[in-house]
């Protein structure tokens, strides 16, 4: 009985610390390249993103066999029915008995010598359209991980914010204990009191909605990450970013350049322009094709009366074909190729002179944020300064607790924005990264 008791007692224990092994294994401290590895092997826009370059892959090697010779058997067995014979005006017609039974084989094989380009330039194009798919692979990365980043400094932005909240809330407490003793030594009205439950309360609620503001961004970052529902994601150290770091708006530009994933598909989906035009020029050259084939029929129906044997014969050979009407269709065609090429080249302008424009843009934001950092930094030291000074003379009942209240309002703010402007420096920072390719 007493072995029974004791078994019980470790299987109770056993499953009430299941569920806390499980809450603990659900919560993981991350940074940013943590981040970016994770989705690298999870985010579902990623996998799509590499579906799509192995389809490429694919689509290269089966333009590469179709260069390849081509080889046709076949074999039927038929019923042949007896002929007729007559005049040519159809009279004195007769029956013509027939062998039955009819069969053939026949294996052929063809090879295109020469298309006027159209094989190599339709290989050509696949492998184009393969390095399309893997640089948009890259440029699908950029966009998550700025995606992530976003999420996760959101987060950070957050978490600055209740500590902000959570140490007013624990200053306006204190600052109620001391208003409550000077109420119960008739030095201080119930007013006052009121206006900091009032206070405290807001600070409270405020606290409730970043809160849930975070919840909601974890469960948007968990889903991006491709994590199980329920794991929460904490926030590690963010990098701090000097203000002098690459100064030069000319080196953003030249990464750019050397980069980014969309400078670099404009390159190929020009070349694969001019495939088009090679594909469409070749319509108007003839075809040289290599042939052989081997063939065994049965019987010989063109004999009269036919001969119940096997013939079996083979030929080999090479053959030119044209298309004549090429030389009034193609042209069309050609032209066609021509202004397409003009519109991607144009194209491909536009894109380069708007992401240039981009980060011409974003640096002038990521050297503002520092400047930003900075006046916020002596706005929270002057806030604080100010604060103690009026706290110090409302407890000496010099100010009212108006002047109290927006004294403690104006830290708060302040110590808030200061702690927004450190992170908004990284947002900027990776926003240029993700223009550049570097990200």
């Amino acid at each position: 009985m007493q072995h029974g008791k004791l078994f019980l007692f470790l299987l109770l224990l056993t499953v009430s610390t299941h569920p806390l092994s499980a809450q603990n294994a659900a919560a993981l401290k991350l940074n940013l390249e943590d981040l970016f590895e994770m989705a690298e092997a999870k985010n579902r826009a990623l996998k799509i993103s590499d579906y799509n370059r192995q389809l490429a892959d694919a689509a290269v090697t089966d333009a590469k066999k179709k260069a390849l010779p081509s080889l046709e058997a076949s074999v039927s067995a038929s019923y042949l029915g007896d002929g007729w014979i007559a005049d040519r005006d159809f009279s004195n017609g007769l029956k013509a008995p027939m062998p039955h039974f009819g069969n053939n084989f026949a294996i052929e094989a063809s090879q295109v010598i020469y298309a006027g380009g159209a094989v190599d330039a339709t290989i050509k194009n696949a492998e184009l359209g393969e390095q399309v798919a893997a640089l948009q692979k890259d440029n699908d990365r950029q966009g998550i991980r700025f995606l992530l980043a976003g999420y996760y400094l959101e987060m950070a932005k957050l978490e600055n914010q209740k500590q902000v909240l959570q140490n007013s809330i624990s200053q306006t407490q204190k600052l109620l204990e001391q208003i409550n003793a000077k109420y119960k030594q008739g030095l201080a009205l119930r007013s006052n009191i009121t206006r900091y439950e009032l206070q405290l309360k807001s600070l409270e609620l405020n606290l409730v909605k970043l809160e849930n503001s975070s919840t909601i961004l974890n469960s948007e970052l968990a889903t991006a990450l491709n994590l199980p529902k329920g794991t929460t994601i904490q926030v590690d150290e963010l990098q701090t970013i000097a203000p002098n770091y690459q100064a030069d708006p000319n080196y953003w530009q030249d990464l750019a350049v050397a980069n980014a994933p969309v400078l670099k598909q404009l390159d190929l989906r020009a070349e694969q322009s001019k495939n088009q035009e090679t594909l469409a020029r070749a319509d108007k050259k003839p075809q040289v094709v290599a042939f052989a084939a081997n063939k065994l029929d049965g019987p010989v129906v063109i004999e009269v009366p036919p001969l119940d044997k096997n013939f079996n014969y083979w030929y080999l050979g090479v053959g030119l074909t044209y298309n004549i009407a090429s030389l009034y269709k193609a042209d069309s065609r050609v032209n066609l190729a021509q202004l397409s090429m003009q519109k991607v080249l144009e194209q491909n302008e536009l894109v380069k002179d708007n992401l240039f424009q981009e980060i011409h843009a974003a640096y002038i934001r990521y050297q503002e944020t520092f400047q930003v950092y900075d006046t916020h930094l002596k706005s929270q030291e002057l806030a604080n300064e100010n604060y103690t000074v009026i706290r110090n003379r409302y407890l000496d009942e010099l100010v009212l607790i108006t002047e109290m209240l927006d004294a403690q309002n104006a830290k708060i703010d302040a110590e808030l924005q200061a702690a927004n402007a450190q992170i908004n420096i990284l947002f900027s920072f990776y926003n240029l990264k993700k223009l550049t390719g570097t990200l």
